[in-house]
């Protein structure tokens, strides 16, 4: 493989997908899992999980490494088998006390982490592998096709060593997509791409399985990544399911504390609960109606601090300061809160270090919960 590092021409080639609009639709499938449980020994990777893939829907499984995501996956695929509960593809159980269908018996794709692409078969028939059933000039020929779609028929005679890992990665997507699952499973299709090759390549990824119509349910441990592609997320903690919504819900209205806390950086302070709103040293807030108080636990994303008009708002001094572009990442010392809080201002309003200025904090950003929600997801 190359170096890790893209040159200019990689760069370049990153962009240069087939036509869209060419690639072959599939009949999208569903996929549903009900009160899923799979252990290993005492271990429990995987319990009670029951949500529903949509047809046609783009979904991420999304949670820290062994929260597992890739245990459900494995379980859709056939690969692994629930120790309780069901897994049912268009409304028929597939695995369960019933019934297992084998792997090559479920129209499923499964596109690894590691590609798994055979290092002795050149590219265009590590992309029919899975044609087996077809003549192999016929399966040669949709291999072509797939290869042309993703933008490296050019490369359809050469062999996977030669291939960077952003042109390995659209190989497996390409073998992934030629059988036309009903359902696409991708385990971390990403995490290998250098930084500056992932954001172009997830675009194009999007695109082609919007154009193939199939369900796609894909893992990772990105937040960023899964608000980008998907049209719902599962956000997964410990083996269990913590909350299912779009990405603008789990976002805006996280289930709890640490929920909050994976999406995003967090300041974290304490507040006074009193007639349903928590009085803190930043300001007065709304409190759900669960945090009886009579503590809560206030947590403010750092893009919520903002610079106050005049001398509306609350003071603060500058410790230290960051400048990242078009941002500037501010540590704030407020009166009645021991720690420097982090916010990240507009370059243009973010005073210099050791100034005072006055601060507001946008309700938007500010999010309360039991003072006892301490817990890391």
């Amino acid at each position: 493989m190359r170096s890790a590092a893209p040159s200019p021409e990689e760069l370049r080639e990153s962009r240069r997908w087939g036509t869209r609009g060419t690639a072959g639709a599939t009949f999208a499938g569903q996929l549903s899992f009900e009160h899923v449980s799979r252990r290993f020994g005492k271990t429990a990777a995987v319990e009670d999980v029951s949500f529903t893939l949509k047809p046609g829907e783009i979904a991420c499984l999304l949670g820290p490494s062994g929260c597992g995501k890739t245990t459900l996956l494995r379980i859709a695929a056939g690969i692994d088998r629930p120790d309780s509960g069901r897994l049912l593809f268009d409304g028929q159980e597939v695995a369960g006390p019933a019934r297992f269908v084998p792997p090559e018996k479920r129209n499923i794709g499964l596109m690894f982490q590691d590609f798994a692409l055979f290092p002795h078969l050149p590219i265009i028939d590590n992309v029919a592998f899975g044609l087996n059933s077809l003549p192999r000039q016929d399966a040669r020929g949709i291999a072509l096709h797939a290869l042309e779609r993703v933008g490296l028929a050019h490369y359809a005679n050469s062999y996977p060593h030669s291939l960077s890992g952003g042109e390995q990665q659209r190989v497996a997507l390409a073998r992934a997509l030629v059988p036309r699952p009903q359902v696409l499973l991708m385990d971390e299709p990403f995490s290998g791409l250098d930084q500056r090759l992932r954001e172009s390549i997830r675009a194009e990824t999007l695109t082609l399985l919007r154009e193939t119509r199939a369900s796609c349910l894909l893992v990772t441990h990105d937040p960023v990544e899964a608000m980008g592609l998907a049209d719902r997320i599962f956000l997964m903690r410990q083996g269990r399911l913590v909350q299912a919504g779009t990405p603008e819900e789990l976002y805006r209205r996280p289930a709890d504390a640490a929920a909050a806390r994976f999406f995003s950086d967090t300041d974290e302070i304490r507040g006074t609960v009193a007639d349903g709103r928590v009085v803190t040293a930043l300001g007065t807030f709304a409190c759900p109606a669960q945090v009886r108080g009579p503590e809560a636990l206030v947590l403010i994303r750092p893009q919520g601090i903002r610079r106050a008009e005049g001398w509306q708002g609350v003071e603060g001094l500058v410790t230290e300061t960051r400048f990242q572009g078009d941002d500037v990442k501010c540590r704030i010392l407020f009166k009645g809160i021991e720690e420097p809080l982090t916010a990240l201002l507009d370059s243009k309003a973010a005073p210099p270090r050791g100034e005072t200025a006055m601060f507001r904090v946008d309700p938007e950003h500010v999010f309360v919960f039991e003072s006892a929600s301490l817990q890391p997801i």
